[in-house]
């Protein structure tokens, strides 16, 4: 603290020790950091150097842009994760075979495509979670369309452009769709209205590994998926231990809109269709 901040009530001014503590005490009572209200204490100024050989990088402008995005994020929504598994041995075996047909057409189909398509149906049957708060935070504003957001990897950093109509499209245009504006996000080709308008968002890391993770909203959203990588397991299944391919699943939500029983309900549908992708036909 500054001592010459401080106002001294001893003689002539002296400051005294009650002086230091009063001082310290009205500070941390005055709101800091967020401007919404929360008492945030400020990051410590800390000499880095004095321990060793630095080197300090700019962050990018994408970084820059989502950091502050996701912190208001963290701080003003309340997060709860809610975990689960799906077996998608049947899907990965139909997602090769029809990944062979459309080879020739350069029509890479990914899990990822099935997920869209599935996290579709989940959404419609779950309203709720296709939807966002009023600003007054008062309403809820339960969205008719259905587009979904999904994390891509860029040199630059995250970016998270928006796959429309998704409940219009089958699994192929969606595979199509899905590289070429991963492709447009990987070559700074994306526009600023290719990443609005999104309903819902994936986040996807199965491609690099890791067995689970908590996602952060996409505010105004209201949920998240995240997806790790697959693995095989013994699953007990007809009186008998089994291998099956089985996908781990991390749903966040904010819990002002969805409970928990809401949310189990959301992640244990999404995997009978993950797991039965005749549904997808339903």
């Amino acid at each position: 603290m500054d001592l010459a901040q401080v106002k001294g009530s001893g003689e002539k001014g002296r400051v005294t020790k009650d002086d230091v503590q009063n001082f310290v005490k009205a500070a941390l009572a005055q709101p800091r950091g967020t401007g919404d209200g929360m008492h945030v204490l400020p990051m410590p100024v800390i000499d880095f150097a004095q321990f060793g050989a630095i080197e300090t990088r700019p962050l990018s402008r994408i970084q820059k842009i989502s950091g502050a995005n996701l912190h208001r994020n963290w701080v003003s929504i309340p997060h709860v994760t809610q975990f689960d598994e799906a077996d998608i041995t049947e899907m990965e075996a139909f997602r090769k075979q029809l990944g062979a047909e459309y080879a020739a057409q350069g029509i890479k189909i990914t899990p990822l495509a099935f997920l869209l398509r599935a996290v579709m149906e989940a959404l419609q049957h779950f309203p709720d979670f296709n939807a966002s708060l009023d600003a007054g935070g008062e309403n809820l504003i339960l969205k008719k369309y259905c587009h979904i957001g999904v994390a891509v990897d860029t040199p630059d950093g995250l970016m998270v452009p928006v796959l429309r109509d998704v409940d219009k499209k089958g699994i192929v245009q969606l595979a199509k769709e899905l590289g070429e504006i991963s492709a447009r996000a990987r070559d700074r080709k994306l526009a600023a209205t290719d990443m609005q308008g999104g309903s819902f968002t994936i986040s996807s890391l199965g491609g690099i590994g890791g067995t689970a993770f908590t996602p952060i909203i996409n505010a105004p959203e209201v949920a998240i998926l995240g997806v790790s990588r697959s693995a095989m397991k013994q699953i007990y299944k007809d009186g008998a231990f089994v291998p099956r391919l089985m996908l781990p699943l991390a749903l966040s939500y904010d819990h002002r809109v969805i409970d928990g029983a809401s949310a189990a309900r959301f992640t244990v549908y999404l995997s009978q269709i993950l797991a039965d992708i005749r549904r997808l036909a339903l």
